[in-house]
């Protein structure tokens, strides 16, 4: 099926924005970009065919089920953009302007508690291949659109069917027991992720924060990727630099406030755009 996308979307911008991890690029013959996107137990091809129209491998039905919430399509980011002033904050207008297309993906909160749990201390790509391990390691095997194979990301009972060793194998490192925990707290609901969705940022943050290896950083990037709060602010070392930098006085979260999450994506974007060769 083929849609047209009005709104602020860009596909290589999303796919770098570290937020999610199974996007697969792939060139096609007309000089644009097909991903292949796979999410929980569920695959999609999505080809950028210009003059914002996307063909995309799903039934109308699924779009409608699965893909149009999952890309977050129903959300203004145009109009979350308007917001911003370019006179009175420079630097988050130019990062949003420069970054428009990022959009807040609505990724499964239990996948994105595991994989941010994986990313600690940790490159894309090794994060990137730690989920495929995991996945592969006890994740359903499925076949795309394409008859090509993939694993559809492991429910906490299926982790928990892991011994050590398995996990280890997964290039997890010291990572094992806090994965172990996280399946183990939602398999026994210790914690109830889908309730999450509903509940405060205080709320959401104080229960993340509760589970073993869970810290602040983490808990922000899953109530942002996973719950959707919009208002979270993930604060790593690229953040803690542009806050000082750029906002001495303080960084005005009212003010965006309930997209600051959006802005957050911009400006990580943005900075790392202009210095990916720091560290």
């Amino acid at each position: 099926m083929i849609i047209r996308i009005e709104d602020d979307f860009d596909l290589d911008r999303i796919a770098d924005s570290g937020q999610c991890f199974r996007w697969t690029r792939q060139e096609t013959r007309s000089g644009g970009c097909t991903y292949r996107i796979l999410a929980g137990g569920d695959c999609l091809y999505i080809t950028d065919l210009g003059d914002q129209r996307y063909e995309l491998d799903c039934t109308r039905e699924q779009y409608s089920r699965i893909w149009q919430e999952y890309l977050d399509l129903r959300e203004d980011y145009r109009s979350i953009r308007s917001r911003i002033d370019p006179g009175q904050d420079p630097f988050l207008w130019a990062a949003s302007e420069h970054e428009k297309g990022i959009r807040i993906l609505r990724q499964d909160p239990w996948e994105m508690l595991i994989t941010f749990i994986i990313s600690q201390n940790r490159n894309i790509p090794a994060i990137r291949r730690s989920v495929e391990l995991l996945s592969e390691a006890c994740g359903d095997r499925r076949l795309d659109s394409k008859g090509l194979e993939y694993y559809a990301f492991p429910q906490p009972a299926a982790v928990l069917e892991l011994s050590q060793e398995d996990l280890s194998d997964c290039r997890l490192g010291y990572r094992c027991r806090y994965v172990h925990a996280a399946a183990q707290a939602v398999a026994e609901g210790k914690i109830d992720l889908e309730l999450l969705r509903q509940a405060d940022e205080e709320t959401a943050m104080k229960a993340l924060t509760g589970l073993l290896g869970v810290g602040i950083k983490v808990a922000s990037c899953v109530s942002l990727f996973g719950l959707h709060h919009m208002d979270s602010f993930p604060v790593d070392v690229w953040m803690k630099r542009i806050l000082a930098e750029q906002y001495p006085g303080g960084y005005p979260r009212e003010q965006y406030s309930p997209y600051n999450g959006v802005c957050q994506q911009y400006m990580f974007a943005y900075y790392r755009h202009f210095h990916a060769g720091e560290k």
